[in-house]
């Protein structure tokens, strides 16, 4: 098969601005799209951006200001946002891979979720977060097994999991039962280890890796942000980044093929080809000859679990 190039985008997003972080999105995905990419990857929770305060502030003290902006600046699924970044990926031919905070349209709860969409502007899938991690259970809801989407591309099978999701083997294997071959992990996730990390998943599951995370500094938040002097406490020795990067593209046989990138906005971009996917697997195929159904099982419910059932005649 032809090679096709990948992107991992890491940028800077405008804090709890839905519009500001949307224009962004767009003039990226145009970028990647200009370098060649057919396949882009953003942070995750790019739009509207990190709760940051939920880290640099004692959990659930004054805050509510703050998380009343996020609920007005979450993006509702399907709604004009994802009809916006519909409209990019078919004007660049990509497909798109991106990290929302999202609501439903009368809901207050917030999902860290992932959107999946086509060369052709549809929303291919969507994924929200199973397991919120730490401070972020203060304001992310959790998902369930109807929103893990795999996928079909022409370049082969697009899934993943959101930053420490992808910690979870039983939540791995399952995506790695799929078939998987470009395995997008929108995070956070800072430092060496995540990175060692993502090229364990890149060799565990003989597949293509883009770990994408956001790059932020202080003096990029918005100047009229509310409370702006507290949202945001500076540590020794971060010199002033919230969101230093830590992005990564990994080869199926774990090799780093870009990144990992810090302390920078860029776009990491690489040529993957699905026949080393197929050439690693001959070696070690996780779901197939070097699993053991006989002595181990895993059972997933990918039934949608939702709040209210109606019952008609």
């Amino acid at each position: 098969m032809a090679t096709v190039k990948v992107a991992g985008v890491q940028a800077a997003y405008v804090l709890m601005n839905q519009q500001a972080c949307l224009a962004r999105t767009v003039e990226l995905v145009g970028r990647a799209a200009a370098e060649g990419a057919r396949v882009v990857v953003l942070p995750e929770a790019f739009i509207p951006g990190t709760p940051i305060w939920i880290d640099s502030r004692p959990i659930w003290d004054g805050d509510e200001q703050w998380y009343a902006l996020l609920v007005d600046q979450a993006v509702v699924v399907p709604g004009p946002v994802t009809e916006a970044l519909g409209d990019a990926t078919r004007d660049a031919g990509v497909y798109l891979v991106i990290g929302v905070e999202e609501r439903e349209p009368h809901g207050t709860t917030i999902y860290n979720t992932t959107l999946y969409f086509g060369p052709d502007g549809g929303l291919l899938g969507k994924h929200r977060k199973l397991m919120p991690t730490g401070s972020e259970r203060t304001v992310w809801g959790m998902g369930d097994g109807s929103t893990l989407p795999v996928v079909e591309t022409e370049h082969g099978r697009l899934s993943g999991l959101t930053c420490w999701e992808n910690y979870m083997p039983l939540a791995r294997f399952y995506l790695y039962s799929q078939g998987v071959d470009l395995w997008a992990a929108p995070t956070l996730a800072q430092g060496d280890g995540w990175v060692s990390s993502m090229r364990h998943i890149a060799r565990e599951g003989r597949c293509y890796v883009i770990a994408v995370n956001p790059c932020l500094h202080v003096d990029q938040l918005p100047t009229d942000f509310p409370h702006r002097d507290e949202v945001w406490t500076v540590k020794a020795g971060d010199d002033g980044w919230i969101e230093p990067g830590n992005s990564v593209i990994v080869g199926p046989n774990g090799d780093l093929l870009a990144g990992p990138a810090r302390h920078e906005e860029t776009i990491l971009t690489a040529d993957v080809d699905l026949d080393a996917v197929r050439a690693a697997r001959r070696l070690f195929d996780p779901v197939g000859h070097y699993n053991r159904p006989d002595v181990f099982r895993l059972a997933v419910d990918t039934r949608p679990r939702p709040v209210v059932v109606v019952e008609e005649d």
